[in-house]
């Protein structure tokens, strides 16, 4: 029996995917839930399990292809006796791989139809554009050359959804309210795709080796360019006395991980600490739109991960209704994902605040960049013992040996002014220095 493999819908927003790499070929035996490629959305890079058990028996649609949801992609044959291995078919254009099976009677071409041909490419036929886009711009009345003037951020200069709706979003806005997250002009952009034999000649090997960045380094680099662009970054940084939380977790590490199976670390202790500082200083967990402030009534928290592929920032929903060992476990979840590339673009999307761990690399203090749209970032230094001044309930003084830990704040200094984040730095240092231990598990 043939079985189809579509492309998957990863999350609610996700209409379309790209296919990074196929980790199998035509002919290859599959075991149901073995992964057979990795794909790549606006959001995440995932691996994609196989449907069902048996060959591999074509590949319809070739790597770095972006296709929608629910396109046949490949089709595995059950039955290896009735096997018949098709090669990559050469006459398959770019973005028109075939829909699924119920969706195969040939359609009556409509007029909205017809107007939509021209999105497909260039006048000069180099230009793809996904049936997303080619969507959104038939219903918004885009002529072609409208499409062509968007930059691309997609690889090789590709327009995705996000480049259309975010040019839609200034098309209908006064000049002067232009948002730098709906995108930024080509000449600026934190990737310009550069032609890789032109750029040999001014780096020729074996002086130089040229690499290509991979898709989450340059969702990173868009990123980053454009939260800066958005945001007047401010820092404030404190020390923090971690003598007390490093005694508990020495003398717990050992039951807690044999009960919950997983290392008890320092991670949840910062988590809780600044989910409760958020409760504390709502403004900290809000978003800018416009001359408009979002106040959250609820705390999404973002974890930065560091993966083999990248930096990425899975979220902990609701983390403000998770007891101490609910964080634990929310936070020991997402990070194995993280790093198994099982996550799902909703797991990333919606956070409110972030925190990041550098200090698990020995650095002791670091500058993080605001993740938009949030208004600010929390990090945390390595914990290093070093001999500190202490100051007893007499006031006298004496030199001791403790475990500290430098905390940075990140910013934005249009709505957050130096009394707030101080405040609200200060404050998770009291709560990590005043832990509450009873009950924690």
């Amino acid at each position: 029996m043939q079985v189809e493999v579509v492309m998957p819908k990863m999350g609610e927003s996700i209409q379309e995917g790209k296919i990074l790499r196929w980790t199998k070929k035509p002919g290859d035996k599959v075991q149901k839930d073995e992964t057979i490629l990795e794909i790549s959305t606006d959001k995440v890079d995932s691996e994609i399990p196989s449907p069902a058990s048996g060959i591999l028996t074509k590949i319809v649609v070739p790597e770095n292809e972006t296709v929608e949801v629910g396109t046949v992609i490949a089709m595995i044959e059950t039955d290896e006796a009735t096997t018949k291995v098709e090669p990559a078919d050469p006459e398959l254009k770019r973005g028109e791989a075939q829909p699924r099976s119920e969706e195969r009677p040939e359609p009556v071409r409509k007029p909205s139809e017809t107007q939509a041909e021209p999105f497909r490419r260039r006048a000069n036929g180099d230009r793809f554009y996904s049936p997303v886009v080619r969507s959104i711009a038939e219903k918004e009345g885009l002529s072609r050359e409208e499409l062509d003037s968007i930059s691309g951020s997609g690889a090789g200069g590709r327009v995705t959804k996000n480049d259309v709706l975010g040019y839609l979003k200034n098309r209908t806005r006064e000049p002067e309210f232009r948002s730098p997250a709906a995108g930024v002009r080509s000449e600026e952009r934190a990737v310009r795709m550069v032609d890789i034999k032109e750029l040999a000649k001014q780096y020729p090997p074996p002086q130089y080796e040229i690499r290509q960045m991979d898709n989450i380094q340059q969702k990173m680099a868009e990123h980053m360019v454009r939260s800066v662009q958005t945001s007047p970054h401010v820092q404030a940084i404190s020390e923090c006395d971690l003598t007390r939380i490093a005694a508990f977790r020495m003398e717990k590490a050992a039951g807690f991980e044999k009960r919950e199976g997983f290392k008890l670390t320092y991670t949840p202790f910062f988590l809780d600490a600044t989910i409760r500082a958020l409760k504390q200083f709502p403004l900290v967990n809000s978003s800018v739109e416009g001359d408009k402030i979002i106040l959250k009534r609820f705390i999404h928290l973002g974890m930065a991960v560091a993966t083999p592929s990248g930096l990425i920032v899975p979220v902990i929903r609701h983390a403000e209704e998770k007891s101490f060992l609910g964080i634990a476990r929310a936070a020991n979840d997402i990070g194995v994902r993280a790093r198994n590339r099982k996550l799902t673009p909703d797991d990333i999307q919606g956070g409110t605040f972030t925190v990041t761990n550098y200090g698990v690399f020995g650095n002791i203090i670091g500058i993080p960049i605001i993740h938009q749209p949030q208004v600010a970032i929390l990090g945390f230094g390595a914990i290093k013992k070093r001999p500190v001044v202490i100051t007893d309930a007499n006031g006298t003084d004496a030199l001791a040996i403790r475990s500290m830990c430098y905390l940075t704040l990140s910013f934005d200094h249009r709505i957050l002014d130096g009394a707030i984040g101080g405040q609200f730095i200060e404050a998770v240092v009291s709560n990590l220095e005043n832990f509450d231990f009873g009950n924690l598990f």
